[in-house]
């Protein structure tokens, strides 16, 4: 551990924001005593998103300007002292990050400190090294355990970049390898040194672990401190884990399993559920198992719970539990392990250790609001203090006690460290038994990710060996170039960060309902004394009032903010992991409405998934990253002077093509690259205009034809023409094309599947019959109508019914595929008999006549939907809704959108990105105009 440690002078002269103090406890004293006095304000209190705490709480556990563990007022200063100004004229020219990332979380850093979900730091490393630059500021408004700070300072470690695959020279410039001609040449992306993070989040417990990951104290005093408090605790409560070998010799208990006490349904005998669903003999966990005193066959399922009452000194009161017995004692003599059942002397241990006073200064909180956060409230366990053994409570709270005497940096990691031990140290820590029977793994596995989920069989931990074990993983982590980035604790919603003054921002939000954090926190926070106001937690959740819709609010508020402080011409990376439609629309939805534009979608591969990928059949193993940029100033100032004319149109086309990265490349083989797919970039120039309040001037085929005449195409994808020669090169190397993959789900996803079948094969019903039908299948949207395939073909594509001659479409296709029908001219009798009845896309001229005729009927549709007063709508064409939706909007007429909207279930307008989209905006026009 020497090698590790950094030597420091007590008092040696600090600087600080520009400024210079005498001491560290000089600078924490002053910034300390600022802090104090912003704490009596009552406007600062009220914040959206202060945390609920006493002031000396929070002070106890600030250390400004580093880490405050409510809204860091000094942020402002940060950012004016770090940052720079936005200079319209630097043109940093990136594309979007497009590689596909995997990194593996077996790292030291990554884990020092267990959250619930965690992107490894050194995939962030390479997000930095593309987007940024030394000395550029980075924001992470949801930062967790503060990964992404980890992640900037270790842009600053050659080493570390080098262990990523790409080379630093002597320069200090960082290089990455690209293939060129099949060639592998190394060009330069950015360079080695410090980024300035600044981090937030709404949780206490989630700043206060990225406060210590960020800052760490001297590891020599923390080293120092880990071992006098371990060694007085064992002497004075060392006790409490003793107990006796066959020989008689005093061995130290590792752990201790305890057992559910279940009553027997037919008897009501006690049924101790380790004595009777584990079989020993054969070695396995028994779904069925018999009661011991009836032989009564029953499964868990059957069982009602035994019950415990005792006198709860903190709460005052006598309380009932469910039933818990020990089973087990893994117990070491010297260096070798054995086990046993407890006898009359451990019993005697646990009664002693149960029976000793325990300080007050415990917390005995009623566990919050929450259908997680109260799931144990039927087995007695509804404060905080029920979630441990007595004994652990002692250990607990020693330590802590012991940690008061040291100076407040070394005092915060070592509460760190003991509340990082919390997943083994808490009766939701696993036995299991599968693992403890073929010995292969350890079977003491920690608390189920996710959940506050109690388990039947749970393993009691000795807290000096998770303290000292935890402290010693700390200390492996521990790498001196990491410290001094700044964290607030608040509302990613409401920052004091100065407009267009971050230089990059890295988010992974929470998805929806996946994990309710003020919740599973909640434990953490209760020892810190400061806890998460859960009114702006950005999450789906019952139990507070959150369904969809707040969610999409809140975030739509962040990325808000987000988008105010993103410098323009800048990027955001967003990680997603929901498996849910409606949750990856309400995020897309969110991002255009703060103004961000989407330029591409690439995967994160964590390698080990977290318990819900793991579990579920339907989640997925690999994270989506979404590359959305700001765009530049100059841009929103062409588009105020024009008004949203056409020219605006093409103007947002032009400049979105040059945020889009030119080629995709995976394994060797080009990519297609959805984003610069026709559809595609409407969608984002609809969005657009949307968000701006006006007006789209161009139909979908009238953009269609316009981006034909103004832009390169290239295997069904649109580039600027500098981009197309840089295609063409890859194009040139490649053994094949890339391949669009098409989901059919709707009419619209029917259709484009439609096109391009008879694009590259013009034909008959009977020959697309087949195909068409296999698409439409199990993955059809549940509210949408079926359309025919008859009706698809007639109102969006032309039929050749063999008078004149031959359509080029058709002709270009025959000439190539049939021997005997080339050269022949398109009036040739041969032919026009094979062409005959064939479906075929229409030019574009044509093709502009079909598309209006079809909006007609759509919108003489919609008002039939329209009309259906008072009656929900159980299955619908998205298109006539979309087609309404869009018509509603240019006359301004929100509330059509919004009465339509209700007549609709819930699940198919969030599932929808278009009428979400429509719908959100209407609502907020219908506010802006109340």
């Amino acid at each position: 551990m020497n090698d590790l440690m950094r030597t420091t002078k007590a008092n040696a002269p600090v600087e600080c924001l520009g400024m210079t103090f005498s001491s560290e406890d000089a600078r924490r004293e002053h910034f300390l005593g600022l802090l104090a006095e912003k704490l009596k304000d009552p406007a600062f209190r009220n914040q959206a998103g202060f945390p609920q705490g006493a002031d000396e709480a929070i002070l106890a556990m600030s250390d400004p300007p580093y880490y405050t563990a409510c809204p860091n007022p000094f942020l402002n200063e940060v950012v004016s002292y770090f940052g720079s100004e936005y200079d319209s004229t630097e043109d940093r020219g990136k594309e979007p990050f497009v590689a596909d990332v995997s990194e593996g979380k077996n790292d030291t850093i990554y884990n020092a400190h267990g959250y619930h979900t965690k992107v490894p730091h050194k995939a962030i490393v390479r997000y930095l090294l593309h987007y940024t630059k030394p000395g550029d500021v980075i924001f992470d408004g949801f930062c967790g355990s503060g990964m992404t700070g980890v992640a900037a300072q270790l842009c600053a470690d050659a080493s570390v970049i080098a262990t990523l695959g790409y080379r630093v020279n002597a320069s200090g410039a960082v290089l990455e390898a690209r293939q060129d001609d099949g060639r592998t040449v190394w060009q330069p992306i950015s360079a080695v040194g410090k980024r300035h993070a600044v981090l937030t989040d709404l949780s206490p417990a989630a700043t206060f672990i990225a406060h210590n990951y960020n800052n760490p104290p001297p590891l020599e005093k923390f080293d120092s401190a880990v071992r006098q408090i371990v060694d007085k605790a064992e002497d004075e409560l060392g006790w409490m884990y003793q107990t006796k070998h066959v020989d008689g010799a005093t061995g130290r208990i590792n752990y201790t399993v305890w057992s559910d006490v279940f009553a027997c349904p037919e008897c009501a005998g006690e049924v101790v559920y380790w004595d009777v669903a584990l079989d020993h003999a054969r070695k396995k966990v028994l779904d069925e198992f018999r009661c011991p005193h009836c032989s009564y066959e029953m499964a868990k399922r059957d069982l009602e719970r035994a019950w415990t009452s005792s006198f709860d000194g903190h709460l005052g009161t006598s309380i009932q539990q469910a039933k818990q017995l020990p089973v087990l004692i893994n117990y070491s003599v010297g260096s070798i392990r054995f086990e046993k059942r407890p006898d009359e002397h451990d019993l005697e241990v646990i009664r002693r250790a149960s029976e000793a006073s325990v300080p007050e200064s415990i917390p005995a909180i009623r566990m919050m609001e929450g259908r997680e956060a109260r799931r144990n409230d039927s087995i007695g366990m509804t404060h905080t203090h029920h979630y441990f053994t007595k004994r652990t409570l002692q250990l607990i709270s020693r330590i802590l006690q012991e940690s008061e005497i040291y100076e407040p940096n070394v005092r915060s990691l070592l509460k760190m460290a003991v509340m990082d031990c919390f997943s083994v140290l808490t009766k939701m820590s696993r036995f299991r038994a599968p693992a403890w029977f073929d010995k292969s793994t350890g079977p003491m596995k920690g608390w189920t990710a996710g959940t506050l989920y109690v388990p039947s069989l749970q393993g009691e931990q000795n807290v000096l060996n998770a303290f000292a074990e935890k402290s010693r993983m700390i200390a492996r982590a521990y790498n001196p170039k990491i410290r001094n980035q700044y964290i607030s604790t608040g509302h990613s919603g409401k920052l004091t960060i100065p407009d267009q003054t971050i230089d990059y921002i890295f988010l992974d939000p929470p998805f929806g309902a996946n994990i309710s954090y003020s919740e599973l926190n909640f434990l953490w926070e209760s020892w810190l004394g400061v806890t998460t106001n859960a009114t702006d937690e950005a999450v789906e959740n019952n139990s507070h009032g959150k369904g969809l819709d707040e969610y999409r609010k809140l975030m739509t508020q962040c990325f808000r903010e987000a988008h105010r402080i993103l410098k323009p011409g800048r990027w955001m990376t967003v990680e997603f992991s929901n498996t849910k439609a409606s949750v990856w629309n309400a995020i897309q939805t969110a991002l255009q409405e703060a103004g961000f534009v989407v330029a591409n979608i690439s995967a994160l591969d964590k390698k080990q998934g977290s318990f819900k990928a793991v579990t579920t059949t339907t989640a997925v193993k690999q994270d989506l990253v979404i590359s959305a940029y700001k765009p530049n100033g100059g841009l929103e100032e062409r588009f105020t002077k024009t008004g949203g004319s056409e020219a605006s149109v093409w103007d947002f086309v032009r400049t979105h093509l040059g945020y889009l990265p030119a080629v995709k490349m995976r394994s060797g083989n080009l990519e297609f690259i959805n984003e610069r797919d026709p559809r595609i970039i409407f969608d984002r120039m609809v969005s657009w205009f949307i968000r701006h309040n006006v007006p789209v001037p161009l139909s979908s085929q009238e953009f269609q034809e316009g981006l034909a005449q103004r832009f390169s195409e290239r295997d069904g994808m649109i580039f600027l023409p500098e981009q197309a020669s840089e295609y063409d090169r890859k194009r040139a190397q490649a053994a094949q094309a890339p391949q669009m993959e098409l989901f059919v789900s709707d009419e619209r996803s029917a259709i484009d599947w439609l096109m391009d079948f008879l694009r590259k094969r013009p034909s008959t019903y009977q020959e697309v019959h087949p195909g068409f039908t296999s698409q439409v299948g199990a993955g059809w949207r549940k509210h949408e109508e079926r359309p025919e395939l008859s009706a698809l073909l007639a109102d969006n594509f032309l039929r050749y019914d063999g008078n004149g001659d031959v359509p080029s479409q058709i002709h270009s296709y025959l000439s190539t595929n049939f021997k005997d029908l080339r050269g022949l001219e398109k009036d040739d009798p041969r032919l026009k008999a094979k062409a005959k009845d064939r479906w075929y896309v229409p030019d574009p001229s044509k093709a502009k006549d079909l598309e209006q005729k079809r909006e007609r009927a759509l919108l003489k549709e919609f008002e039939n939907y329209k009309s259906a007063l008072g009656r929900k709508l159980k299955e619908f064409r998205l298109e006539v809704l979309r087609a309404g939706f869009k018509t509603a909007w240019a006359a301004k007429d929100y509330k059509t959108i919004i009465g339509l909207a209700q007549k609709i279930p819930e699940e198919a307008l969030q599932e929808d990105e278009k009428l979400l989209l429509w719908y959100d905006q209407a609502l907020t026009r219908m506010e802006a105009d109340a």
